[in-house]
């Protein structure tokens, strides 16, 4: 069965279009594509049709990704189709949270933070938007790491061998 995932952060051009070229990167290399619609979408519909910020795209071309999905907002609809609706912080979950008209589309929530091993301490994924490169870099290593964490933690709930098992 297809896991369905959406990666949501602000205006949908940073952390989230990074999340999903990275998973769907993850996903790709463990042969399991077959497996996992991923995408993304935005709290908000500033930059609906845009491309991830330019310092997105060069940062993840620094790290062999491409991202190249058009930014689009947050749907209702969104919590039927998807299986999880993963956030990259607190604000993005409360907004999320009142964008689900359902107790059930609300329990597909998940932080991205929550699927960090190598970065302890660390609560969200921070906004790079108004800051730095390293900040595009920062943003990326937490990516990785929490997109292969949440990877197998979905892969052993399906009862599919992690790529350690192998």
């Amino acid at each position: 069965m297809k896991q369905h995932l959406l990666f949501v952060c602000l205006g949908n051009i940073c952390r989230s279009p990074a999340a999903e070229g990275i998973m769907r990167s993850l996903v790709e290399s463990r042969g399991l594509s077959d497996d996992f619609l991923i995408d993304s979408a935005g709290i908000g519909s500033w930059h609906v049709g845009q491309l991830p910020d330019i310092r997105m795209r060069r940062c993840g071309q620094q790290y062999g990704y491409t991202f190249d999905s058009r930014a689009r907002q947050l749907q209702p609809e969104d919590f039927d189709r998807f299986d999880f609706i993963i956030v990259m912080d607190d604000e993005n979950l409360s907004d999320a949270r009142r964008v689900a008209r359902t107790e059930k589309g609300r329990s597909k929530l998940r932080s991205m933070a929550h699927y960090l091993r190598s970065h302890p301490g660390q609560l969200t994924i921070p906004d790079p938007y108004y800051g730095s490169e390293r900040d595009f870099h920062l943003v990326i290593e937490l990516l990785e790491d929490a997109c292969e964490s949440l990877l197998d933690s979905l892969i052993i709930d399906a009862g599919r061998p992690t790529r350690s098992s192998f």
